[in-house]
């Protein structure tokens, strides 16, 4: 048994700098790309293995690399979310890597190969009752603005400060979280509508790459995520 562990450990492993949205926001330089909590294949048909291998091994790579060498050494002791919560102050190189980088590692740990394995809270269900009318129109209003999103960037749900749930958009690697921000709040859900996240496998279809995110949505970690304060 103890060895199966270890095999299965080594497979798939920890995913250790952000296994909860408090561990990625209290993270300091220098920062570090996070290991997948699945295979690069894993994912395969709704993303491809050869765009999980890009996607991770380079894309994010590189925003890891350019955030340690663009945060300015006197502000090295910011955590992640005090970097992004005072983007303003910040030249674009920090903004644009900061965000880069707290938007692949939120997003990675919402995927799952396993969705159907995984179940939507009743807490969350119902709040998303509650703001959208049911599940089945927030997901045609979180797809209606991907879809319509110009350009590059990201579709979030996130947690307002009154508890309402909502969908907002964000241009380039901005995220919800930013002072920038038009509409503020806590994600709890993110799809990355860049080119380089489906363009190996759908071309210009980007319709047909958000309708199979759903496939792969880990709704026990988007619930833990609703559930943290």
């Amino acid at each position: 048994m103890k060895l199966k562990l270890i095999v299965l450990a080594t497979l798939f492993p920890i995913f250790a700098h952000a296994a909860t949205l408090k561990s990625l926001n209290s993270e300091r330089a220098p920062f570090k790309l996070p290991a997948l909590p699945y295979k690069t294949s894993a994912l395969e048909p709704a993303i491809d293995e050869q765009t999980m291998q890009l996607h991770h091994g380079k894309h994010h790579q590189a925003y890891v690399d350019n955030l340690n060498a663009a945060l300015p050494e006197s502000d090295k002791k910011l955590t992640l979310l005090e970097i992004l919560k005072s983007t303003k102050k910040f030249p674009a190189s920090v903004r644009n890597n900061a965000g880069g980088h707290w938007n692949h590692s939120f997003f990675w740990t919402i995927l799952t190969p396993n969705s159907n394995k995984t179940k939507m809270s009743k807490k969350l269900q119902a709040q998303i009752e509650k703001d959208f009318g049911s599940v089945e129109k927030f997901k045609e209003e979180f797809e209606t603005k991907a879809k319509s999103l110009f350009g590059s960037g990201w579709t979030w749900l996130i947690v307002d400060n009154s508890g309402k749930l909502q969908i907002t958009t964000t241009a380039n690697q901005d995220n919800p979280l930013m002072d920038v921000a038009e509409a503020q709040g806590r994600p709890i859900l993110g799809l990355d509508v860049w080119e380089h996240a489906y363009y190996l496998k759908y071309q210009n279809k980007r319709g047909d790459y958000i309708k199979a995110f759903w496939n792969i949505v880990n709704w026990d970690q988007v619930s833990k995520y609703y559930s943290e304060k």
